[in-house]
């Protein structure tokens, strides 16, 4: 029985649940959210919640723990009827959600364990180790994340729907290094990089959701906008915090929600393309946003390079610094 209450938790975070509740909690930083406790009557937030450990606590009314534990509390069940309850309460969103999770972490576990992919990201230029955690990149070496994943309790058909396994249950982002896509605080695909020679951009089914790290750089006043990941990566490096990433030149409807929902300016960095695609789509997408009322600059890259490319061939800081104030309307 303590097996499947994990698993379900797995499936069914505590603050999914509460969301599915209708409980509106606001975000406090470090994986907390804090809102009216749901336990008992109150007019001041007291009730906490930990999405990293999966945990509440009130400091109104003392009571504390995990999903099964609220629910025997608000819902007066035992241990054995809270689970299952759960178990036909976990939606085909929520377990998508978490499988999502799971392979994230998996990945990031499995990149330790493969020099390949570590001396891939060095040779992208991207080493520092603090941020590799922070983005959470990981490594699909193939063979064991379906394994893995069935043994959490994630039923076959389901890593199929997520697209992380193909029919014949091989692991869909197979040698390539992962990076996790989030919309509201919850993975929404994934991406692989592939280091050998199949295709080399590769996500999951469904969509990317909107610009990378977006609540992270919403409130700068000017933000640098960039086509890939390994572009952000390098720019991050280099000590530019307010950098965005839209994971390709074509911008979808949230993303260019995103970059119109205040006043800003954009310095638009995309890839100097030999054949100009990268320019034309920069020049596409500053038109767009002036005619939004929207301050869009054009950072003109040596011809050939992309933000990656420019700081693993020797460029500084102060450098791209200065092509930043080079910009062109």
């Amino acid at each position: 029985m303590g097996e499947d209450a994990e698993r379900l938790k797995r499936r069914l975070p505590l603050l999914e649940y509460l969301r599915q509740q209708n409980w509106i909690g606001r975000s406090v930083g470090r994986g907390e959210y804090v809102g009216l406790c749901p336990l008992h009557q109150e007019s001041r937030p007291s009730f906490y919640v930990n999405a990293r450990k999966d945990v509440f606590y009130c400091h109104g009314c003392g009571q504390g723990g995990d999903l099964f534990r609220f629910l025997q509390l608000s819902e007066r069940m035992s241990f054995r009827e809270s689970l299952a309850c759960l178990d036909q309460a976990v939606p085909r969103e929520c377990e998508s959600t978490a499988v999502l999770e799971q392979a994230a972490t998996f990945y990031e576990q499995q990149l330790e364990r493969h020099p390949e992919a570590r001396q891939y990201l060095s040779q992208r230029s991207v080493h520092d180790p603090v941020l590799m955690r922070e983005l959470r990149i990981g490594y699909a070496a193939g063979g064991s994340l379906r394994r893995h994943l069935r043994a959490q309790g994630y039923s076959f058909e389901l890593l199929q729907r997520a697209g992380l396994i193909t029919e014949r249950g091989i692991d869909a982002l197979y040698q390539r290094v992962v990076f996790p896509l989030y919309q509201d605080e919850h993975i929404v695909n994934l991406y692989g990089r592939s280091i050998g020679d199949a295709f080399a951009h590769r996500f999951l089914p469904g969509g990317k959701g909107g610009l990378y790290a977006w609540d992270q750089v919403r409130h700068y006043p000017e933000i640098i906008l960039v086509e890939g990941l390994f572009d952000y990566a390098a720019l991050r490096q280099a000590g530019f915090v307010n950098v965005t990433c839209s994971l390709g030149t074509h911008l979808n409807e949230d993303q260019l929600r995103h970059m119109c929902d205040g006043q800003r300016t954009v310095y638009v960095a995309f890839d100097a393309d030999a054949n100009r695609s990268g320019q034309r789509a920069a020049e596409q997408l500053a038109r767009y946003l002036g005619a939004r009322g929207i301050a869009a600059r054009r950072v003109l890259l040596p011809e050939g390079h992309d933000p990656n490319s420019f700081f693993a061939r020797g460029g500084t800081a102060n450098q791209f610094q200065s092509l930043l104030e080079a910009a062109q309307p």
